[in-house]
């Protein structure tokens, strides 16, 4: 196994990775915290959050194993060269861990909160019992022959899937409503910062080792950076520029029968019903 040429490239490539893990753990809880205060998750994709889970459990499945197996840290080596160092860090590690358990409150909230008229797609219970159903049949697959690398191929795969299409049912459902409400803007920020950070981390390592075998060796990681960060711009121009955030109240002012009498409730934006999703 490969180690570092420079100490000042290897202190750098810690503190993009970490820096990274920290903003990226930190975004799941601007969401949690909105629903916690709101008692609410009405503006907040369902089909998002289940392909978040499928997405994170798969990429610690592949980091978790890459990291601790010796078995298949030497497939990687025989396969991408002994002189080469495992593009898998301790922080992706405790970020993926990390994914998982929040996503998980995320859909516990799902559960308890109000919710409209909200609820799952078929197209996404379709497309999570698919995978997990692929992801079983490899295991077998690679059971006979212990061909574990392959395995986490899929797996690796399957994250880069998911974070592929996990963005766009929230990116339509604001582009329906016209509006984020119910959306937090500050797990965006983060995700874009941890997103730059992560990429950052693969450049050191690769001018390091003068190899970019670090970027197709585990290519997962880069595109999970790439479409992390374009999705990223596209929420931040929906929200800042496309539909600003209007008013956390509006005075809304009704008559009743008696035309002395005039009262005056307050009605938030973000505890109107939106539209089905689709």
């Amino acid at each position: 196994m490969a180690s570092w040429n420079s100490v000042s490239l290897e202190v750098t490539y810690e503190i993009l990775g970490w820096f990274a893990f920290i903003a990226w753990s930190i975004s799941f809880y601007p969401q949690v915290i909105l629903n916690f205060r709101r008692k609410s998750v009405v503006g907040l994709n369902f089909d998002f959050v289940m392909l978040n889970l499928t997405k994170h459990s798969s990429y610690l499945i592949y980091n978790a194993s890459l990291y601790f197996s010796s078995a298949i840290q030497k497939q990687y080596f025989q396969k991408y060269g002994f002189d080469q160092m495992i593009p898998v860090a301790a922080n992706d590690v405790a970020f993926s861990i990390h994914a998982v358990l929040l996503t998980a409150i995320t859909l516990f909230q799902i559960a308890i909160y109000e919710r409209g008229s909200q609820k799952l797609s078929k197209t996404c219970i379709g497309i999570v019992s698919i995978v997990w159903l692929t992801a079983a049949v490899c295991f077998f697959v690679a059971l006979s022959n212990h061909s574990w690398l392959w395995l986490l191929s899929i797996f690796n795969s399957i994250q880069v899937l998911m974070t592929t299409i996990k963005y766009i049912p929230q990116v339509s459902m604001n582009f329906l409503r016209k509006s984020t409400d119910g959306w937090s803007i500050g797990n965006i920020l983060l995700d874009f910062s941890g997103g730059i950070a992560n990429y950052g981390q693969m450049v050191v390592q690769s001018v390091d080792q003068d190899s970019w075998v670090n970027f197709y060796g585990n290519i997962g990681k880069v595109l999970l950076s790439l479409v992390s960060v374009f999705f990223d711009i596209i929420f931040i121009i929906q929200h800042y520029l496309l539909y600003p955030a209007k008013k956390s109240t509006k005075l809304v002012t009704t008559v009743g029968e008696d035309e002395d009498q005039i009262r005056e409730h307050l009605v938030r934006p973000s505890d109107e019903s939106p539209p089905e999703n689709v």
